[in-house]
């Protein structure tokens, strides 16, 4: 306890130690936040305010755009500060917040994707029974599941990383906190608790995303049965944002969670973890908003543009 309670705090890695590329990585990393936020929050204000989207596809997509902005809000911003101050420090409590929200609104994000895969399921493979399965109460009570999941995921890495003792330096090779870069950092034996943690969580959403990837091999089977052009169309229309937006989720984190973590800060460490934390944020409204005409019709509306 002596040693851990000497870390106060920990300097995370910057994206150039030169002045003026500290306020390029400022002003890009703001213009990428305003974009995620104004997207989500159009996405969110069309479907609360627009009473043809009260349906179980857009309200969880209502949750999607409130994760996507948690997520992005917890590591964005105090980076932008750091740059913006010429600082690198940020507090033990702080890092452990970092975590903590982090895990909470990605875990949640996955978890929800997970209920919307299921719902574009019944709804193509078993539309008789859609109505009464996916009912209101029944998805409140999904997505309250999706968010409770994402908080007992986010309390086991917080607690189990933080439980450990901190004496190899408070370098962090990243520019949030990101646990896999905090283990380097662990002299207790105990971290390998963590690392198991990790790779059971790696396995998990790996075996999560193939019992997505099934449940569309069924739907496509069912929307090719169907005999009208235009209704195939429309089913596919309503799936592909979907099986994006998890692929993009799936395939940027598992790139920089089962990549060789290396002993000095690289490029490469910067690049991955931008995408799989920043890119998939602004990306869901674009994919959600780009093939759906009734979504792009109640944008426009919303914001007064033709």
């Amino acid at each position: 306890m002596s040693n851990r309670t000497t870390v106060t705090e920990f300097l995370l890695l910057g994206f150039s130690e030169v002045q003026e590329l500290q306020i390029l990585h400022f002003a890009g990393f703001l213009m990428i936040y305003l974009a995620a936020l104004m997207g989500n929050l159009l996405i969110f204000m069309a479907i609360a305010f627009d009473h043809h989207f009260h349906t179980p596809m857009y309200f969880f997509l209502m949750n999607l755009s409130i994760l996507d902005l948690g997520s992005i809000s917890v590591i964005v911003p105090k980076s932008m500060a750091n740059s913006l101050m010429n600082t690198r420090s940020i507090s033990y409590a702080g890092c452990v917040a970092q975590v903590f929200f982090y895990f909470f609104w990605v875990g949640a994000d996955f978890s929800l994707l997970i209920v919307m895969a299921y719902d574009r399921y019944v709804a193509i493979c078993q539309p008789l029974h859609y109505e009464t399965v996916m009912n209101s109460r029944a998805c409140v009570q999904m997505a309250a599941g999706a968010w409770i999941s994402g908080l007992l995921y986010s309390v086991l890495h917080t607690g189990n990383t933080f439980a450990l003792t901190f004496c190899g330096g408070n370098m962090v090779d990243q520019f949030f906190c990101e646990i896999p870069q905090l283990l380097k950092l662990a002299c207790s034996d105990s971290y390998l608790r963590e690392v198991g943690v990790l790779a059971f969580s790696v396995c998990l959403v790996l075996g999560c995303f193939v019992f997505i990837i099934v449940s569309y091999i069924q739907i496509f089977k069912s929307v090719l049965r169907i005999p009208s052009e235009q209704c195939r169309h429309k089913a596919f229309s309503t799936c592909l944002p979907h099986l994006t937006v998890v692929s993009l989720f799936v395939c940027t984190a598992s790139f920089a969670y089962l990549k060789p973590i290396s002993s000095s800060p690289s490029a490469l460490n910067l690049v991955a973890a931008v995408l799989y934390s920043v890119l998939p944020p602004i990306m869901n409204p674009i994919i959600y908003s780009m093939r759906n005409k009734e979504m792009k019709a109640a944008l426009r509306r919303l914001t007064g543009c033709r």
